[in-house]
């Protein structure tokens, strides 16, 4: 077995060259040729060093986030396409103050109080039960978003990707 690691797109674009066999990415937009399976769920929030300069025990609306001087994945990463897309269907545009390429990159600038960080909280259930990380309260709810693993769908599977398909499906 090879693992690559990388953005939806990328693992995708792979999976679409034939390059492999599986891609575990977020739900593909135009899924036609693919066959996918949901594994879990994904939830967007917004988290900042415990020490950082905000009441964590207020509510931010979406007005008062984007006014944060915030941290995001760039653009061309599915989390930021999706939180950029469900902040302009309420009416506000993300101005990051920066912009990174790795996750980690996120919480380790937020942990030193450069800003405020919109992560993926299972990516995070660490920083946050350590106190690196602290949890910003919303009056919204950013709906969840899913992994799949993925497929093409009139391409047969080897014996081990089948196998390590069903071991997947059996242990979610």
């Amino acid at each position: 077995i090879q693992i690559i690691s990388g953005r939806s797109h990328k693992v995708l674009g792979l999976l679409q060259s034939g390059k492999v066999d599986i891609a575990f990415a977020s739900t593909p937009q135009d899924a036609s040729s693919l066959s996918t399976f949901r594994c879990f769920d994904t939830h967007s929030i917004f988290v900042a060093a415990a020490d950082y300069d905000c009441d964590f025990d207020h509510v931010y609306t979406l007005e008062e986030i984007v006014r944060f001087p915030l941290i995001l994945l760039e653009r061309k990463a599915s989390s930021r396409l999706y939180l950029d897309k469900f902040f302009l269907q309420n009416g506000y545009h993300l101005n990051p103050e920066i912009e990174l390429g790795a996750r980690s990159l996120l919480v380790d600038l937020a942990a030193i109080g450069f800003g405020v960080a919109g992560v993926t909280e299972e990516f995070v259930k660490n920083d946050l039960a350590s106190g690196k990380l602290q949890k910003l309260q919303t009056s919204f709810t950013i709906p969840p978003r899913s992994v799949d693993l993925c497929v093409l769908r009139d391409v047969p599977q080897t014996t081990a990707a089948q196998k390590f398909m069903q071991f997947v499906q059996a242990n979610l």
